[in-house]
């Protein structure tokens, strides 16, 4: 952990993405996939996640706020917002706050970042079943 991240764990006690973080976990996404694929997969892969629990979706407003618990049992807030950028594309971002204390020891950073690689898989894994549907269908026709 560089002298700046380990300053930030120790003073702080939330993270959230930006296109432009300096921190590489920090920076969300954009994918070229439409909204319902991304909500979904953001919503079942939230729901599965050990110690989460989802409060509440919306995919209206494109908000899913969940709760996710340390081990040392406390409760950290999460919330992931689903919608769409200015070219049509679709952005996910991510906030996670811990309920107490100053400092998180980066706790915030890493879980964002954890939850979104784990999302980059989810969908790519979701795209090669597509691709291996469509060959199928196409040499069958």
């Amino acid at each position: 952990m560089s002298g700046g991240r380990l300053l930030r764990g120790l003073t702080h006690n939330r993270s959230v993405t930006a296109p432009d973080a300096t921190d590489p976990r920090l920076r969300g996404r954009t994918y070229a996939i439409p909204f319902e694929g991304v909500w979904h997969a953001a919503l079942g892969l939230a729901g599965r996640r050990r110690g989460w629990r989802v409060l509440e979706s919306d995919d209206l407003e494109g908000r899913i706020r969940a709760e996710a618990q340390t081990l040392l049992r406390f409760v950290d807030d999460v919330v992931i917002e689903v919608r769409l950028d200015a070219d049509a594309q679709t952005r996910l971002d991510m906030t996670s706050a811990s309920r107490v204390g100053k400092g998180d020891l980066g706790k915030n950073a890493r879980r964002i970042g954890k939850f979104l690689r784990a999302l980059d898989r989810e969908l790519a894994k979701q795209a090669r079943a597509a691709r291996g549907s469509r060959r199928r269908a196409a040499r069958e026709a």
